[in-house]
């Protein structure tokens, strides 16, 4: 009986003399202890980096929804003021750091009654004002102040200053042209009104 040569080349000789076949090799299919560790590490910093991520986009969203919310109410008092020829007032608190509208009904504008509050909100978390300051000059960083709005538009432009989080400014402005509130990033410049001398004549 003839044996091939692969069949030998299959058989190795034991102890006992008696050949037995040599069983073939198999990689493991396992990962060693430093793949584990590697891999684990890699997962680890992907999901830091995602919540990072997630929690710097939530920051954002809430400092954008606290400074919206007061834009609305900066509009609201502008258009009922024009529609009705009643006169509002939204007044921020900057010690507080809230801010209210309110519909003016008594000549003693210093007395806010609770009848006259139409809304109110309050800043927080990662979303405060800095200081207010008027197109006449005054400026206020630890009191109230007072945004007008009768007929003919805003008594007074002004601009109010909030920091995020990140300690990044930005601009809420108000212009007495303009019943239009925007928001510019940055400690944006105030637009002051002209000055009799510097309106050009026609």
């Amino acid at each position: 009986m003839k044996t091939s040569s692969a069949r030998i080349a299959d058989l190795s000789p034991s102890a006992s003399g008696v050949a037995r076949p040599i069983a073939p090799r198999r990689h493991s299919a396992a990962f060693t202890l430093i793949e584990l560790i590697v891999v684990l590490s890699m997962l680890a910093l992907f999901v830091l980096v995602a919540q990072v991520s997630l929690f710097g986009a939530l920051r954002r969203s809430e400092f954008n929804s606290q400074v919206q919310g007061f834009i609305s109410i900066m509009h609201m008092a502008a258009s009922a003021a024009a529609e009705t020829g009643r006169r509002y007032e939204v007044i921020v608190d900057v010690a507080d750091q809230s801010y209210l509208l309110r519909q003016i009904t008594s000549s003693n504008l210093a007395d806010v009654r609770d009848d006259e509050i139409i809304a109110q909100g309050q800043f927080g978390g990662n979303c405060y004002v800095s200081y207010v300051e008027f197109d006449d000059g005054d400026f206020v960083n630890d009191g109230k102040a007072k945004f007008r709005a009768g007929h003919s538009g805003w008594n007074y432009g002004g601009k109010v200053v909030f920091i995020d989080d990140g300690e990044q400014a930005h601009t809420v402005a108000v212009s007495r042209l303009t019943p239009i509130v925007e928001l510019i990033d940055g400690d944006a410049e105030l637009m002051k009104p002209k000055a009799r001398d510097e309106v050009p004549s026609l």
